[in-house]
């Protein structure tokens, strides 16, 4: 943004934009091995907000509702939520209060409680539609957020639409300061907040459908000689891991299938300029159909997706997130459920990882499978909840190590640290 850009809008009409002028939000040091003060970045005017939004995400929301709470006369950042924007306008008055009431609930649990605000609406505009078109049939939504916030004592400082490359204020009556043109979004990486987060090492993770894309169920005839793989295997598998003699063999054969494709994987990564669809069909290439459905089958028993788990750190992040990406793009329908197994992993080996947008994106999506799935929802809180993923990896070693100690040695055939 240049500084002709930035003087409109430090003049701002709305006293309560006026107070949104200036917030900060504090960054990690790019060394968390060496200690050092907090880092903050002030963010100034609507054009700042908008472009330190990827960042505080970790990726580009598309279709989003996004609230941040903001703390004390500085405006610090908060919590923030993220939820797609509801289609049938009835419902988001309804949605808006249940927003503010978690947003303001999930502030209490960590002892402190907002003072205000932001919201953003993020949509593109669909077919001959203009972001100003956006803007206006989503004035609405950013109306009931307002009054639903300041219901619960969070004025709304802000509240953006950011689309097509623009951003409009609903905060602003000032044409000066914010036209009905919208302003242009600052340029990708030239703002301070882009500078600092660079700095401390985050990172986008591109847009959230390009995310989602990546979890999406395969198509065309592929899809349909999976659904014939799953119903062969089903036939076969399903009643040997009901049966108490078989069970166990049958788990013992899934991980071995699961340490054979792991060995494949780590053997067999995409180029590093690949794009994330390229690198996605790179690994469809390495599973078979009914290697896919084998594993989709076995990982339905606890116990073998709890061992599976536990390739979740070092060497193995890489290679066990692109296998499990891989088979959950598999469960093709009418085996839809089937895919809570393997994108619960993708999502609790993305979060071991540091991969925090990744793994909520896998775990919403598990949890849309089967929204039941107790692993996702225990995974999906406390990823939320910004815990740490280590006491889980720590007992998952332990049970592993009792697990050798009992044996005498690794076993060979089923122990996810080995191949076959």
């Amino acid at each position: 943004m240049t500084q002709r850009d930035r003087e409109p809008a430090e003049g701002c009409a709305n006293p309560q934009a006026e107070q949104a002028r200036s917030h900060q939000i504090a960054l990690p040091s790019a060394d968390a091995a060496v200690p050092s003060p907090r880092r903050e970045v002030r963010l100034r005017g609507p054009s700042e907000l908008a472009d330190a939004l990827p960042y505080l995400l970790g990726f580009h929301p598309d279709d989003s509702i996004v609230v941040v709470a903001l703390h004390g006369e500085r405006g610090r950042f908060g919590g923030r939520l993220r939820i797609g924007i509801g289609g049938n306008p009835e419902e988001w008055q309804a949605l808006s209060a249940q927003i503010a009431a978690c947003l303001a609930s999930n502030a209490r649990a960590r002892g402190r409680r907002p003072d205000g605000a932001l919201v953003f609406l993020c949509k593109e505009p669909g077919t001959g539609e203009t972001g100003h078109d956006v803007m206006e049939r989503l004035r609405p939504l950013a109306q009931c957020l307002r009054v639903a916030c300041g219901e619960r004592d969070m004025p709304v400082y802000e509240a953006l639409c950011l689309s097509a490359g623009r951003y409009w204020s609903y905060c602003c009556p000032d044409p000066v300061c914010c036209p009905s043109t919208g302003r242009p979004m600052a340029v990708p990486g030239t703002s301070v907040m882009a500078a600092a987060a660079a700095y401390a090492g985050l990172q986008v993770r591109g847009s959230l459908r390009e995310m989602q894309q990546r979890l999406e169920v395969i198509d065309s005839t592929f899809a349909e000689q999976q659904r014939r793989a799953l119903d062969s295997a089903s036939a076969t598998i399903l009643p040997r891991m009901l049966s108490p003699d078989d069970s166990e063999v049958v788990r013992a054969e899934t991980l071995r299938l699961a340490a054979k494709l792991m060995a494949r994987f780590r053997e067999f990564p995409p180029s590093g300029d690949s794009s994330a669809g390229a690198a996605d069909a790179h690994d469809d290439g390495l599973l078979s159909h009914q290697e896919a459905a084998m594993l989709i089958h076995g990982l339905q028993d606890r116990g073998t997706r709890d061992r599976a788990a536990e390739w979740m750190e070092g060497a193995d992040i890489a290679p066990a997130l692109r296998l499990w990406r891989a088979v959950a793009r598999r469960c093709v329908a009418p085996f839809t459920e089937h895919a809570a197994a393997p994108l619960t992993l993708a999502g609790w080996v993305a979060w071991s990882g540091g991969d925090e947008p990744s793994a909520r994106v896998a775990l919403d999506k598990a949890l849309r499978s089967d929204p039941k799935y107790v692993f996702a929802q225990l995974l999906h809180r406390a990823c939320n909840d910004g815990l740490d993923p280590e006491p889980l990896r720590h007992c998952m070693r332990k049970q592993r190590d009792a697990r050798d100690e009992a044996s005498g040695q690794p076993d060979q055939r089923t122990d996810p640290r080995t191949a076959p």
